[in-house]
């Protein structure tokens, strides 16, 4: 299955992180921990992509450019549930299925907390994100039907019933 191109906007932050453009990246770090939209410091290099609706889609460009300097190395497949679940392999389970699930719940006005706490424990993994794909999922966090959550939801605890199932078969239990 051919992945979708992504957004210009993400060709363009990995074009700054490809460019080692450190000035640039430094700027989009400043957002981290401010209410998206609020750093003048990274209207220079989000408001161009913004379009005629970006009252609609700006917290996400803002967000995701700020979390994208932070830890700028990409994967072209997946989603949070599916990066978070590859850290699971390393251990410490409980305490990731606690803050995923913390993530998953998060009010609109918490996420860009629960979300860099995510993505520093993910750089910290060296786990790449889709942010393509995070791109789209934030501008989607608050639906009614939560499409999102589960989603990320199933990526995260969906391979598993059937890998522990594998496992147990294998100890013969």
């Amino acid at each position: 299955m051919n992945q979708p191109e992504p957004h210009r906007f993400i060709r363009y932050l990995q074009k700054l992180a490809d460019g080692q453009d450190r000035g640039a990246l430094a700027s989009l770090r400043r957002g981290l921990g401010q209410p998206p939209g609020t750093v003048a410091d990274m209207y220079r290099y989000v408001e161009p992509y913004l379009g005629a609706d970006a009252r609609y889609k700006e917290s996400a460009f803002y967000l995701v450019a700020a979390l994208f300097a932070l830890h700028p190395k990409s994967a072209n497949v997946g989603d949070m549930g599916k990066h978070m679940a590859a850290a699971r392999l390393e251990g410490g389970e409980d305490a990731l299925e606690r803050r995923f699930t913390a993530l998953l719940a998060a009010h609109p006005d918490d996420l860009p907390e629960y979300l860099r706490q995510a993505v520093s424990f993910l750089k910290s993994k060296e786990i790449p994100i889709n942010w393509d794909q995070l791109l789209r999922d934030l501008q989607n966090w608050n639906r009614e039907e939560h499409f999102v959550q589960k989603n990320w939801a199933r990526s995260f605890w969906g391979g598993r019933r059937s890998s522990e199932n594998t496992n147990s078969n294998e100890k013969g239990e």
